[in-house]
């Protein structure tokens, strides 16, 4: 559950069998921006484009946050960096 990921992100390594773009995710909330950018900068799927376009978001670079946005078929949100962690977080759990 999100509650649940959420509670790893005091543990020192993300949880087991996740997907890259939780991975990335986790390591973005630990403060390892440069780690989780790594991550989905290599992946070519709509869940890394929308995690990749979250942490350009978080970075200040706003245009490239778009195009990332664009990639994964999204529109940037108007919400908080922390709902949109909340977000992207419980809809990569549930899929």
């Amino acid at each position: 559950t999100p509650a649940e990921f959420k509670d790893t992100l005091s543990e020192s390594n993300p949880p087991e069998h996740i997907s890259k773009p939780l991975e990335a995710l986790w390591w973005e909330a630990n403060d390892e921006w440069d780690k989780a950018h790594s991550i989905v900068q290599v992946l070519e799927e709509a869940d890394a484009y929308w995690v990749h376009a979250y942490l350009h978001r978080v970075e200040g670079d706003i245009g490239n946050s778009n195009y990332w946005y664009n990639r994964a078929g999204r529109k940037m949100p108007q919400v908080s960096l922390n709902i949109e962690w909340d977000e992207i977080a419980k809809e990569l759990l549930t899929r």
